[in-house]
């Protein structure tokens, strides 16, 4: 380290008053935040700043002029009395920022002079000195900020109608903010499949991005509509005398009711399909509405139907069930 009087260009008698604008003129010239692509201006700065240390305090300055500290603010060797020597090298003090000079300290006049620069605080360059004093104003870099992190999936679960399934092909869901948005469905959605919602979750931490939500597909029952793939099943009750005749029966669908034609002598548990009914597939289609006849008697008995099958048994007799069942 240079004699800090040549450092700041002062001589020796200067007064505290020459001494702190000497280095309020090098801290200026030299500051890192103005110098940022010279590292020679940088070394300046922290050698001004050292010398600064030692001959604008009073104290310092003194010890410095006794000879009894060097340039660094570290005793010198010294003898006493008839046991040689005391002590070996030691710091003289801490080799911080802050100053009891009566000109003011480092911090104060970096701060008078760079007031608001670099986010209201002077930083001082590679190589100053960072002692206690420093970790006040001047660590010699900014504090890390914590780190950011993502927030926390949330997982819903969406109770989808049938309706909704083939008509809008959407449903509504409640966020964990509470807001209340629709989410488009896959086509060919199936139950128990998961639809992810990109940064809706849980609110990350230190400015980190939001979590995602899981929404889990469940299908609401149907009073009428059974789900099997992407086939619908329904039991269609008929009369005795449709199922003998024939007729032209209305018959629900999720789109809208159609007119199913039944022949004439159907039994009860024949299957008709409905073609393109059903639910929506992966391939754009659509499955299809199998409906089941379901043979329904009258709910209280009627002698004329009774006489009437006592003489068709009679006259026409059958069998209903095959030899398997003999």
């Amino acid at each position: 380290m240079r004699d800090p009087y040549s450092v700041l260009g002062v001589a020796k008698s200067a007064s505290e008053s020459d001494i702190k604008k000497a280095f309020r003129k090098l801290a200026k010239k030299y500051h890192p935040d103005q110098n940022k692509d010279d590292p020679g201006a940088q070394q300046n700065f922290a050698e001004a700043n050292q010398a600064y240390e030692i001959i604008g305090d009073k104290e310092k300055r003194a010890q410095f002029d006794r000879g009894e500290i060097d340039a660094e603010g570290k005793q010198r060797f010294q003898t006493h009395g008839f046991d040689g020597f005391e002590g070996a090298s030691a710091p003289g003090g801490t080799r911080g920022f802050k100053s009891s000079a009566g000109g003011g300290s480092f911090d104060d006049i970096l701060n008078d002079i760079f007031g608001g620069f670099g986010g209201g605080r002077a930083r001082p360059g590679p190589g100053a000195g960072a002692g206690p004093g420093a970790g006040a104003g001047f660590a010699g870099a900014r504090a890390k900020a914590p780190p950011k992190t993502k927030g926390r999936n949330a997982e819903i679960v969406a109770r989808v109608s049938l309706e909704d399934l083939v008509n809008s092909g959407k449903t509504q869901v409640t966020l964990p903010s509470g807001k209340t948005v629709n989410v488009t469905l896959p086509k060919g959605v199936e139950e128990g499949e998961k639809i992810r919602l990109k940064g809706q979750g849980l609110p990350g931490e230190n400015g980190g991005p939001a979590g995602d939500v899981m929404v889990e597909i469940r299908f609401r029952s149907h009073k009428l509509f059974e789900v099997k793939g992407s086939d619908l099943h329904l039991d269609l009750p008929l009369t005795l005398y449709e199922a003998v005749l024939g007729a032209k029966v209305r018959t629900p669908t999720l789109s809208g009711a159609v007119n199913l034609t039944i022949p004439a002598n159907s039994s009860s548990g024949k299957i008709m399909r409905l073609k393109g009914k059903g639910l929506p597939t992966k391939t754009g289609g659509h499955g299809d509405l199998l409906v089941k006849l379901q043979i329904t008697m009258p709910p209280n008995s009627d002698d004329e139907l009774e006489t009437l099958m006592k003489a068709w048994k009679e006259i026409t007799p059958y069998r209903a069930r095959g030899p398997e069942f003999d």
